[in-house]
Protein backbone atom coordinates (compact mmCIF):
# COMPACT_ATOMS: atom_id res chain seq x y z
CA UNK A 1 0.00 0.00 0.00
CA UNK A 2 0.99 3.70 -0.22
CA UNK A 3 0.20 6.67 1.36
CA UNK A 4 -0.83 9.78 -0.28
CA UNK A 5 0.26 13.03 1.66
CA UNK A 6 -1.86 16.38 2.18
CA UNK A 7 0.20 18.19 4.48
CA UNK A 8 -2.68 20.02 5.63
CA UNK A 9 -3.98 21.03 2.65
CA UNK A 10 -7.95 21.54 2.00
CA UNK A 11 -9.03 20.30 -1.33
CA UNK A 12 -8.85 22.53 -4.23
CA UNK A 13 -12.25 24.00 -5.19
CA UNK A 14 -13.82 23.17 -8.63
CA UNK A 15 -16.91 24.90 -10.10
CA UNK A 16 -18.96 22.33 -8.69
CA UNK A 17 -17.01 21.65 -5.35
CA UNK A 18 -19.18 23.03 -2.44
CA UNK A 19 -19.23 23.66 1.35
CA UNK A 20 -21.35 20.21 3.22
CA UNK A 21 -21.58 18.25 6.13
CA UNK A 22 -20.09 14.71 6.70
CA UNK A 23 -24.02 13.72 7.36
CA UNK A 24 -25.07 15.20 4.04
CA UNK A 25 -21.65 13.78 2.18
CA UNK A 26 -22.84 9.92 3.67
CA UNK A 27 -26.04 10.13 2.43
CA UNK A 28 -25.15 11.28 -0.53
CA UNK A 29 -22.93 8.65 -0.77
CA UNK A 30 -25.31 6.17 -0.51
CA UNK A 31 -27.77 7.93 -3.28
CA UNK A 32 -24.57 7.32 -5.95
CA UNK A 33 -25.00 4.10 -5.02
CA UNK A 34 -28.38 3.52 -5.16
CA UNK A 35 -28.63 5.13 -8.63
CA UNK A 36 -25.53 3.16 -9.68
CA UNK A 37 -27.01 -0.15 -8.43
CA UNK A 38 -30.36 -0.95 -7.93
CA UNK A 39 -29.54 -4.01 -6.14
CA UNK A 40 -27.96 -1.87 -3.09
CA UNK A 41 -30.80 -1.81 -0.66
CA UNK A 42 -30.94 0.35 3.27
CA UNK A 43 -32.24 -1.30 5.83
CA UNK A 44 -32.47 0.22 9.31
CA UNK A 45 -34.79 1.28 12.51
CA UNK A 46 -36.78 4.57 11.44
CA UNK A 47 -34.55 5.13 8.27
CA UNK A 48 -37.28 5.94 5.80
CA UNK A 49 -39.82 8.42 6.61
CA UNK A 50 -37.59 10.00 9.16
CA UNK A 51 -34.22 9.38 7.80
CA UNK A 52 -32.68 7.53 10.76
CA UNK A 53 -31.92 9.26 14.23
CA UNK A 54 -29.57 11.40 13.14
CA UNK A 55 -31.20 11.54 9.08
CA UNK A 56 -28.01 10.43 7.75
CA UNK A 57 -30.79 8.76 5.56
CA UNK A 58 -33.21 11.98 5.08
CA UNK A 59 -35.06 11.83 1.26
CA UNK A 60 -34.11 8.49 0.64
CA UNK A 61 -36.77 6.24 1.17
CA UNK A 62 -39.08 9.44 -0.21
CA UNK A 63 -36.79 8.95 -4.14
CA UNK A 64 -36.06 5.35 -3.60
CA UNK A 65 -39.07 3.79 -2.54
CA UNK A 66 -39.94 2.14 0.10
CA UNK A 67 -38.65 -1.40 -1.29
CA UNK A 68 -35.37 -0.16 -1.15
CA UNK A 69 -35.08 1.97 2.13
CA UNK A 70 -36.85 -0.49 4.42
CA UNK A 71 -38.16 0.39 8.02
CA UNK A 72 -37.84 -3.09 9.52
CA UNK A 73 -38.89 -3.63 13.10
CA UNK A 74 -36.48 -2.95 16.27
CA UNK A 75 -34.86 -6.01 15.99
CA UNK A 76 -31.28 -6.01 15.39
CA UNK A 77 -30.46 -9.65 15.23
CA UNK A 78 -33.25 -9.84 12.99
CA UNK A 79 -31.77 -7.06 10.75
CA UNK A 80 -29.22 -8.31 10.32
CA UNK A 81 -30.12 -11.55 9.44
CA UNK A 82 -32.59 -10.52 6.68
CA UNK A 83 -29.32 -8.52 5.40
CA UNK A 84 -27.31 -11.64 5.15
CA UNK A 85 -30.02 -13.57 3.45
CA UNK A 86 -30.52 -10.42 0.56
CA UNK A 87 -26.69 -10.26 0.13
CA UNK A 88 -26.58 -14.35 -0.82
CA UNK A 89 -29.70 -13.64 -2.79
CA UNK A 90 -27.36 -10.85 -4.55
CA UNK A 91 -28.45 -7.78 -3.36
CA UNK A 92 -25.90 -5.16 -1.67
CA UNK A 93 -28.13 -4.50 1.88
CA UNK A 94 -26.80 -1.46 3.86
CA UNK A 95 -27.69 -1.72 7.34
CA UNK A 96 -28.13 1.28 9.99
CA UNK A 97 -27.51 0.26 13.60
CA UNK A 98 -28.61 3.20 15.85
CA UNK A 99 -26.16 3.55 17.68
CA UNK A 100 -22.56 1.69 18.64
CA UNK A 101 -24.16 0.39 21.71
CA UNK A 102 -27.17 -1.39 20.13
CA UNK A 103 -24.97 -3.83 17.70
CA UNK A 104 -24.43 -6.12 20.29
CA UNK A 105 -27.80 -8.31 19.34
CA UNK A 106 -26.75 -8.53 16.16
CA UNK A 107 -22.91 -9.30 17.25
CA UNK A 108 -23.29 -12.95 16.38
CA UNK A 109 -25.01 -12.93 13.01
CA UNK A 110 -21.47 -10.54 12.34
CA UNK A 111 -19.21 -12.55 13.50
CA UNK A 112 -20.34 -16.28 13.36
CA UNK A 113 -21.93 -15.84 9.80
CA UNK A 114 -21.21 -12.38 7.86
CA UNK A 115 -17.18 -12.82 8.56
CA UNK A 116 -17.24 -16.37 7.85
CA UNK A 117 -19.04 -17.24 5.11
CA UNK A 118 -16.90 -16.64 2.11
CA UNK A 119 -14.13 -18.91 3.89
CA UNK A 120 -16.29 -21.24 5.05
CA UNK A 121 -17.45 -21.66 1.18
CA UNK A 122 -14.55 -22.08 0.10
CA UNK A 123 -15.10 -18.34 -1.69
CA UNK A 124 -18.27 -19.74 -3.43
CA UNK A 125 -20.19 -17.60 -1.68
CA UNK A 126 -20.12 -13.82 -0.85
CA UNK A 127 -21.60 -11.31 1.41
CA UNK A 128 -21.58 -7.80 0.01
CA UNK A 129 -23.13 -5.91 2.53
CA UNK A 130 -22.17 -2.27 5.11
CA UNK A 131 -23.14 -2.21 8.62
CA UNK A 132 -23.33 1.50 9.70
CA UNK A 133 -22.54 2.23 12.90
CA UNK A 134 -22.47 5.74 14.29
CA UNK A 135 -20.13 5.89 17.64
CA UNK A 136 -18.22 7.28 20.20
CA UNK A 137 -19.05 10.07 22.30
CA UNK A 138 -19.00 13.37 22.81
CA UNK A 139 -23.11 14.22 22.09
CA UNK A 140 -23.92 14.23 26.18
CA UNK A 141 -24.95 10.38 25.79
CA UNK A 142 -23.87 7.40 27.81
CA UNK A 143 -22.97 4.18 27.52
CA UNK A 144 -24.52 2.47 24.59
CA UNK A 145 -24.77 5.59 22.56
CA UNK A 146 -21.16 6.86 23.09
CA UNK A 147 -19.06 3.66 22.68
CA UNK A 148 -16.05 2.90 20.35
CA UNK A 149 -15.85 -1.03 19.99
CA UNK A 150 -14.41 -1.16 17.20
CA UNK A 151 -12.02 -3.91 18.09
CA UNK A 152 -14.36 -6.29 18.88
CA UNK A 153 -14.71 -6.12 14.60
CA UNK A 154 -10.69 -5.47 13.86
CA UNK A 155 -10.30 -8.77 15.60
CA UNK A 156 -12.80 -10.73 13.78
CA UNK A 157 -11.08 -11.99 10.46
CA UNK A 158 -13.02 -11.66 7.20
CA UNK A 159 -14.34 -8.22 8.11
CA UNK A 160 -13.44 -5.09 6.90
CA UNK A 161 -13.65 -2.13 9.23
CA UNK A 162 -13.24 1.22 8.41
CA UNK A 163 -14.06 5.24 9.78
CA UNK A 164 -13.90 8.50 8.15
CA UNK A 165 -13.12 11.99 8.92
CA UNK A 166 -13.58 13.99 6.71
CA UNK A 167 -16.45 14.98 3.85
CA UNK A 168 -14.49 13.54 1.17
CA UNK A 169 -13.97 9.81 2.69
CA UNK A 170 -17.84 9.92 3.89
CA UNK A 171 -18.91 10.07 0.18
CA UNK A 172 -16.17 7.78 -1.59
CA UNK A 173 -15.59 5.71 1.20
CA UNK A 174 -19.61 4.95 1.74
CA UNK A 175 -19.63 4.07 -2.32
CA UNK A 176 -16.46 2.20 -1.80
CA UNK A 177 -17.64 -0.03 0.86
CA UNK A 178 -20.68 -0.45 -0.87
CA UNK A 179 -19.55 -1.79 -3.88
CA UNK A 180 -16.78 -4.13 -1.86
CA UNK A 181 -18.16 -7.86 -2.22
CA UNK A 182 -16.03 -7.83 1.30
CA UNK A 183 -18.37 -7.34 4.12
CA UNK A 184 -17.45 -3.89 5.80
CA UNK A 185 -18.10 -2.44 9.37
CA UNK A 186 -18.51 1.20 8.35
CA UNK A 187 -17.40 3.79 11.69
CA UNK A 188 -19.19 7.22 11.50
CA UNK A 189 -18.27 9.76 14.35
CA UNK A 190 -21.36 11.38 15.06
CA UNK A 191 -20.11 14.08 17.37
CA UNK A 192 -18.58 14.94 13.55
CA UNK A 193 -21.65 14.26 11.43
CA UNK A 194 -22.65 18.04 11.10
CA UNK A 195 -18.82 19.22 10.82
CA UNK A 196 -18.26 20.54 7.29
CA UNK A 197 -15.82 20.49 4.67
CA UNK A 198 -15.17 21.19 0.71
CA UNK A 199 -16.65 18.11 -1.40
CA UNK A 200 -16.79 18.30 -5.05
CA UNK A 201 -20.20 15.89 -6.11
CA UNK A 202 -19.61 16.83 -9.66
CA UNK A 203 -23.02 15.84 -11.66
CA UNK A 204 -24.09 12.51 -11.77
CA UNK A 205 -22.87 9.48 -10.68
CA UNK A 206 -19.33 9.75 -9.97
CA UNK A 207 -16.86 6.56 -11.35
CA UNK A 208 -15.05 5.11 -8.40
CA UNK A 209 -11.92 4.79 -10.11
CA UNK A 210 -12.26 8.73 -9.59
CA UNK A 211 -11.99 8.15 -5.82
CA UNK A 212 -8.78 10.18 -4.20
CA UNK A 213 -7.90 7.00 -2.32
CA UNK A 214 -8.45 3.18 -2.08
CA UNK A 215 -10.87 2.24 0.85
CA UNK A 216 -8.28 0.86 2.83
CA UNK A 217 -5.12 3.22 2.15
CA UNK A 218 -4.11 5.38 4.75
CA UNK A 219 -3.48 9.33 4.52
CA UNK A 220 -1.16 11.64 6.21
CA UNK A 221 -3.27 14.61 7.14
CA UNK A 222 -0.45 16.51 8.06
CA UNK A 223 3.24 16.15 8.01
CA UNK A 224 5.62 16.83 10.51
CA UNK A 225 9.39 15.32 11.66
CA UNK A 226 9.38 14.55 15.30
CA UNK A 227 6.48 12.77 16.25
CA UNK A 228 3.93 10.62 14.76
CA UNK A 229 0.62 10.32 15.83
CA UNK A 230 -1.64 7.51 14.70
CA UNK A 231 -5.27 8.32 14.67
CA UNK A 232 -8.81 7.79 12.62
CA UNK A 233 -12.18 8.87 12.74
CA UNK A 234 -13.82 11.55 15.37
CA UNK A 235 -10.22 11.51 17.14
CA UNK A 236 -8.21 12.88 13.59
CA UNK A 237 -9.70 16.62 14.05
CA UNK A 238 -7.98 16.58 17.77
CA UNK A 239 -4.61 15.53 16.69
CA UNK A 240 -4.56 17.76 13.84
CA UNK A 241 -5.18 20.74 16.92
CA UNK A 242 -2.26 19.15 18.18
CA UNK A 243 -0.16 19.89 15.56
CA UNK A 244 -1.28 23.06 14.85
CA UNK A 245 -1.04 24.28 18.81
CA UNK A 246 2.38 22.74 18.76
CA UNK A 247 3.52 25.35 15.24
CA UNK A 248 2.37 28.05 16.78
CA UNK A 249 4.19 27.76 19.55
CA UNK A 250 7.17 26.78 17.73
CA UNK A 251 7.00 23.35 19.21
CA UNK A 252 7.91 20.06 18.10
CA UNK A 253 6.49 18.99 14.60
CA UNK A 254 3.72 16.60 14.75
CA UNK A 255 2.53 14.39 11.59
CA UNK A 256 -0.69 12.86 11.93
CA UNK A 257 -1.61 9.85 10.55
CA UNK A 258 -5.05 9.18 9.59
CA UNK A 259 -5.71 5.28 9.68
CA UNK A 260 -9.13 5.66 7.43
CA UNK A 261 -8.69 1.46 7.56
CA UNK A 262 -8.72 -0.41 10.96
CA UNK A 263 -8.69 -3.85 9.18
CA UNK A 264 -7.10 -4.34 7.35
CA UNK A 265 -4.27 -1.55 8.51
CA UNK A 266 -2.22 0.15 5.67
CA UNK A 267 1.07 -0.71 7.65
CA UNK A 268 3.39 0.84 4.87
CA UNK A 269 2.19 4.23 5.86
CA UNK A 270 2.78 4.23 9.07
CA UNK A 271 5.93 2.09 8.81
CA UNK A 272 7.00 5.13 6.95
CA UNK A 273 6.07 7.53 8.95
CA UNK A 274 7.86 6.37 12.29
CA UNK A 275 11.08 5.90 10.43
CA UNK A 276 11.27 9.62 9.63
CA UNK A 277 9.64 10.75 13.07
CA UNK A 278 11.45 8.11 15.30
CA UNK A 279 7.88 8.69 17.59
CA UNK A 280 4.82 7.53 17.78
CA UNK A 281 1.69 8.08 19.57
CA UNK A 282 -1.52 6.29 18.93
CA UNK A 283 -4.85 8.36 19.57
CA UNK A 284 -8.95 7.27 19.47
CA UNK A 285 -11.45 7.47 21.69
CA UNK A 286 -11.68 3.48 22.66
CA UNK A 287 -9.98 2.26 25.99
CA UNK A 288 -6.56 0.87 25.63
CA UNK A 289 -6.39 -2.56 26.99
CA UNK A 290 -6.61 -4.89 23.62
CA UNK A 291 -7.50 -2.42 21.46
CA UNK A 292 -6.51 -0.89 18.07
CA UNK A 293 -4.05 1.14 20.03
CA UNK A 294 -2.84 -2.14 21.41
CA UNK A 295 -2.31 -3.80 17.69
CA UNK A 296 -0.84 -0.20 16.08
CA UNK A 297 1.85 -0.29 19.34
CA UNK A 298 2.87 -4.12 18.92
CA UNK A 299 3.03 -3.54 15.19
CA UNK A 300 5.11 -0.19 15.25
CA UNK A 301 7.34 -2.13 17.94
CA UNK A 302 7.84 -5.40 15.77
CA UNK A 303 8.44 -3.32 13.06
CA UNK A 304 10.40 0.50 13.59
CA UNK A 305 12.14 -0.74 16.58
CA UNK A 306 15.45 0.14 15.31
CA UNK A 307 13.86 3.34 14.87
CA UNK A 308 12.12 4.32 17.80
CA UNK A 309 13.69 6.78 20.38
CA UNK A 310 11.47 6.29 22.77
CA UNK A 311 8.12 3.58 23.54
CA UNK A 312 5.12 4.05 21.77
CA UNK A 313 2.48 5.64 24.22
CA UNK A 314 -1.48 5.40 23.99
CA UNK A 315 -3.63 7.93 24.43
CA UNK A 316 -7.27 6.66 24.58
CA UNK A 317 -10.45 6.69 27.08
CA UNK A 318 -10.09 5.26 30.45
CA UNK A 319 -10.52 1.62 31.08
CA UNK A 320 -13.70 1.53 32.25
CA UNK A 321 -17.45 1.75 31.38
CA UNK A 322 -18.46 4.80 29.36
CA UNK A 323 -19.24 7.57 31.90
CA UNK A 324 -21.89 9.84 32.68
CA UNK A 325 -22.40 12.45 30.23
CA UNK A 326 -21.40 15.38 32.65
CA UNK A 327 -17.91 13.39 32.99
CA UNK A 328 -17.27 12.25 29.42
CA UNK A 329 -15.25 15.66 28.80
CA UNK A 330 -12.68 14.03 31.20
CA UNK A 331 -12.76 10.59 29.80
CA UNK A 332 -12.21 11.62 26.13
CA UNK A 333 -8.53 12.20 24.83
CA UNK A 334 -8.37 16.18 24.46
CA UNK A 335 -5.41 18.67 23.23
CA UNK A 336 -4.19 18.71 26.73
CA UNK A 337 -3.69 14.69 26.90
CA UNK A 338 -1.98 14.65 23.38
CA UNK A 339 0.37 17.57 23.74
CA UNK A 340 1.62 15.49 27.16
CA UNK A 341 2.34 12.66 25.25
CA UNK A 342 4.22 14.56 22.58
CA UNK A 343 6.56 16.21 25.30
CA UNK A 344 6.53 12.46 27.00
CA UNK A 345 7.80 10.89 24.39
CA UNK A 346 10.28 13.42 23.07
CA UNK A 347 11.93 13.75 26.83
CA UNK A 348 12.04 10.34 27.58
Amino acid sequence: MTSTTTPGAAPAPTSTAQRTTIAKALNAGMRAAMERDPKVLLMGEDIGKLGGVFRITEGLQKDFGEDRVIDPPLAESGILGTAVGLALRGYRPVVEIQFDGFVYPAFDQIVSQVSKMHNRSLGKLKVPMVVRIPYGGGIGAVEHHSESNESYFAHTAGLRVVSVSTTDDAYWMMQQAIASDDPVIFYEPKRRYHERGVLDLGGGVPDLADAPHRLDEAVVRTEGSDVTVLTYGPMVKVALAAAQAAELEDGPSIEVVDLRSLSPMDTDTIEASVIRTGRCITLSEAPTFTSIHAEMAAWVQEHCFYHLEAPVLRVGGYNIPYPPSRHEEVFLPDLDRVLHAVDTVLNY
